[in-house]
């Protein structure tokens, strides 16, 4: 197995940081939805929102384990979930998908208007980085005063390349049957909830995010089909118009993703965007899974702190 899928697998398999966002808050949302919010806070002056990747939630090891970092180096945390991604169904027939950034900013405008920190950061890993990035391109110079910095970390920034990317013999065999399995089974549930819910044809195989963004994400969502939903909802075309500090970190053995992920031109034109391609590190690995603090921690708050 190539050295990119070990250092993604393995500090997801043998890392097993403390549940740090303990307190549950449910925000209830104006198109009748509602988005689960795990926080640890004591009030503190500096807040950070983490956002989660694809098919996972609050409490996935690399979320916990940057929450622990943020929280002992002085931050309050506000780890959130995805619509659907909290361990209970959301209620209306659309889901989450990688250009949900509404919903991150509504996350943000909850908190800037229930916490008293005046500085607030963002850190998002995979499809949550793709989302972070979409929302701070979008914001440009519109941004609250309280926002401070941004790190993301293994950003499909293009999401047709990521797609593609995924289609690989080893990729199909490790990570696209789990993720397709699981975005099935999310089906299933909500077809029992919406029976409206788009059918695809029963004769076809499930087996590429092409398929599935064409029978559900796209017409769930408004979309036309997978194309322009990757199109649209790609963070990459969003980037030149960041406006605060923000880092990109990407492993060049990540096996999501493509060439096209590595949005070096735009870093380069940049005053506020910074990439950095590790040698090493997979798919949000970025370290042992055997050490408290791996890499990435330790980047994000030397970067946060910078």
């Amino acid at each position: 197995m190539p050295g990119g899928h070990l250092q993604t697998i393995l500090p997801a398999v043998l890392r097993r940081p403390r549940l740090v966002t303990r307190e549950r808050e449910r925000l209830e949302l104006e198109d009748g939805d509602f988005l689960d919010l795990d926080w640890r806070r004591e009030g503190r002056g500096k807040l950070a929102i983490l956002s989660h990747g694809l098919e996972s939630s609050s409490k996935v090891m690399y979320v916990q384990a940057m929450a622990e970092a943020l929280w002992q180096a002085g931050w309050d945390v506000l780890a959130w979930n995805f619509r659907s991604c909290s361990g209970e169904m959301n209620r209306l027939m659309r889901f989450y998908h990688s250009g949900v950034s509404d919903d991150l900013k509504r996350v943000l405008d909850h908190a800037l208007a229930t916490h008293p920190a005046k500085q607030v950061d963002l850190v998002g890993f995979s499809l949550g980085g793709n989302i972070t990035l979409k929302l701070l391109g979008e914001l440009g110079e519109k941004l609250p005063p309280q926002l401070h910095r941004a790190v993301t970390f293994s950003v499909p920034c293009d999401l047709s390349c990521s797609s593609k990317s995924l289609e690989s013999w080893w990729n199909r065999k490790l990570y696209m049957r789990r993720f397709l399995r699981s975005l099935m089974e999310k089906v299933e549930h909500k077809r029992e909830l919406h029976p409206g819910l788009p059918e695809h044809d029963a004769g076809l195989r499930m087996e590429t995010f092409q398929q599935f963004d064409d029978a559900y994400t796209a017409p769930l969502h408004g979309f036309r089909d997978a194309r322009e939903y990757w199109e649209r909802c790609s963070s990459r075309p969003f980037i030149e118009n960041i406006r605060i500090p923000t880092l990109l970190v990407q492993a060049a053995n990540d096996p999501f993703l493509g060439e096209r992920c590595y949005p070096h031109e735009e870093a380069l034109r940049s005053e506020h965007f910074y990439l950095e391609v590790t040698r090493q590190g997979g798919h949000v690995g970025f370290g042992s899974p055997w050490q408290r603090q791996n890499w990435a921690e330790a980047r994000v708050l030397e970067f946060l702190n910078s």
